[in-house]
């Protein structure tokens, strides 16, 4: 194991426990919004793991399937940020 990929990987560990960090604040936020940003942020750094994780082992499939990822996570976060809105006018 080369010093790059131990590298990656403890970076990847380290937004691992930030993403599962922000678990806490989807389930107990205080807001429909703070949850949405928090699910939105654990989003974000699953996409930041997956392309760690493309680099310490080569895997171009990983890249593809981040941008793949990183595209249905916007559409989901503007779904729901649409179905808040409409939420709260009613």
């Amino acid at each position: 194991m080369t010093f790059a990929r131990s590298l990656f990987g403890f970076a990847a560990a380290v937004l691992s426990v930030l993403a599962f960090g922000s678990v806490a604040r989807i389930v107990w936020g205080p807001t429909d919004a703070d949850r949405a940003v928090a699910l939105d942020t654990m989003n974000s750094l699953v996409i930041a793991i997956m392309i760690l994780l493309a680099a310490a082992y080569d895997s171009v499939l990983l890249v593809d399937l981040s941008i793949v990822y990183g595209g249905l996570s916007f559409v989901a976060t503007m779904f729901l940020a649409r179905y808040i809105e409409r939420r709260s006018r009613s």
